[in-house]
């Protein structure tokens, strides 16, 4: 394959992964608690008989979480939270631990406290929280700390992941940590509020627009030389 169709591919590959993750972000511009996502670009620089001495091709594989704070809503839920500052919500799901910003939770009929995925809440110690339906009054502190009529129940873990560089996303507002975590320092948790996502829609409908004139560029580019190529061996084969 010719060197350009080459650099061509890896430039197309690159694109098409940026409009998935692009896309993606707009799709959850309503989601709460979603990070919106990114891409790392590397560059695999190879020698070669041309003009220069190397061909450049680049890569787009790896995906980067944007982890800035997102604006808060006020909904006035009593088991609506918001982390401000540091941390994630602790929550066990049917995959082991994961992480989460997302704090629209509820209470099952068991008295536990959940996700709006049914996914069980953990404390501090990393047990599910227990809220006893009887309760009339719930009060949640800044640090985590759940009253139920006035009597400490539970502490909410807040952690962070201990390499931020390792955390991987489940999949929407869900991460996991492969380095392990730790407990979370600066933050304050905001009862009767949700996290909305960070995303700013006008941002990434621009990025939208201006990475799919890339992508029909990249795509014209391959068509010509693709032509260039054919009417090369038309003509070689008319001389020969």
């Amino acid at each position: 394959m010719d060197n350009s169709v080459y650099v061509s591919v890896t430039r197309l590959r690159s694109l098409t992964n940026l409009i998935d993750i692009t896309a993606s972000n707009i799709a959850n511009m309503a989601s709460t608690g979603f990070k919106k996502e990114g891409a790392l670009f590397s560059e695999f620089v190879k020698k070669a008989d041309v003009e220069g001495g190397s061909i450049s091709m680049a890569d787009a594989r790896v995906r980067t979480t944007d982890l800035s704070q997102g604006e808060l809503s006020l909904t006035g839920g009593v088991f609506d939270l918001a982390i401000v500052g540091d941390g994630f919500f602790r929550i066990m799901t049917p995959s082991g631990e994961a992480l989460t910003r997302a704090g629209a939770f509820s209470r099952n009929a068991d008295g536990e406290l959940v996700t709006a995925d049914g996914h069980r809440v953990l404390d501090e110690g990393g047990a599910p929280i227990f809220v006893s339906p009887e309760a009339r009054s719930i009060s949640v502190a800044p640090n985590g700390t759940i009253s139920a009529d006035g009597a400490p129940v539970a502490v909410i873990g807040v952690v962070r992941p201990t390499d931020p560089t390792k955390l991987e996303r489940l999949h929407g507002s869900l991460f996991v940590s492969d380095s392990g975590t730790e407990p979370a320092g600066d933050f304050s948790i905001h009862q009767g509020y949700i996290e909305k996502s960070n995303v700013q829609p006008v941002l990434e409908m621009a990025n939208m627009v201006k990475i799919q004139r890339a992508y029909e560029l990249g795509q014209s580019l391959m068509d010509a030389e693709d032509e260039r190529i054919r009417s090369a061996v038309r003509t070689l084969g008319t001389q020969s």
